[in-house]
């Protein structure tokens, strides 16, 4: 009889031990399941700055048949052009004045047509400088040169002037935690339409950052942009 009490008694035991580990099996899978449940989202960051480097090229044409005489002409045009520009403020460092770029209309292969001159000579000197806003003044006061004689050529692609920004590494640490929370937002919102609790950071990238003229009649200001892919765990 004893005996069989005692059976009885392991069995109890052993059946309220088996229901034990069967319910720790369950909440071990549903905590799996819920680790593996998460979202996907992207935060997107945006700002305006300004050009902090310029590079404008200044250019002018001498056309005529005699090469000493448009050497002359040049040298005299190019001391004209870099005296203007020292004289507002550009120092002569940031100032550079290229070999003029010769083409002899007659000596062209597919030339058909008598030419009036022979020689088409092409002289740039170029300002490469940080100080943005002056270049801009400067730019609009290009008519002033004209009164000394030298009449600068515009709209070839060539000779565009060319406007940077070199400080991003100065915003990237603001710009990604803007990213990253306005990631974080969207994720927490779909959450709650999931009837979700928003866990920690599963998986993050940070995507690419690109730098574009804001439009093309302001190049002068650049827009700054960054994505950012962020995975988070749902509870």
């Amino acid at each position: 009889e004893t005996s069989i009490k005692y059976r009885a008694m392991n069995n109890k035991f052993g059946m309220i031990g088996l229901i034990f580990i069967g319910i720790c099996m369950v909440i071990a899978v549903n905590r799996y399941k819920s680790y593996d449940r998460s979202v996907s989202v992207k935060g997107l960051c945006e700002k305006e700055v300004m050009a902090d480097k310029v590079i404008w090229p200044l250019v002018y044409k001498v056309v005529g048949n005699d090469m000493e005489a448009i050497y002359s002409e040049i040298t005299q045009k190019n001391n004209i052009v870099v005296e203007y520009l020292k004289s507002k403020g550009i120092p002569q460092e940031e100032i550079s004045v290229s070999a003029p770029n010769v083409v002899d209309l007659k000596a062209e292969r597919y030339a058909s047509e008598e030419r009036t001159y022979r020689y088409n000579v092409t002289s740039v000197i170029t300002v490469a400088s940080r100080q943005v806003e002056k270049i801009l003044t400067l730019t609009s006061q290009q008519g002033e040169l004209i009164a000394k004689g030298v009449t600068l050529v515009s709209g070839d692609y060539q000779y565009n002037t060319i406007y940077e920004f070199t400080g991003l590494n100065d915003i990237k640490p603001q710009m990604i935690e803007e990213a990253t929370a306005n990631a974080r937002q969207v994720a927490q919102k779909f959450a709650e339409d999931s009837k979700s609790r928003l866990g920690k950071i599963k998986k993050a990238s940070q995507g690419q950052f690109t730098v574009t003229n804001r439009d093309s009649n302001t190049p002068y200001i650049k827009n700054v942009r960054v994505v950012t892919s962020v995975d988070y765990y749902l509870r």
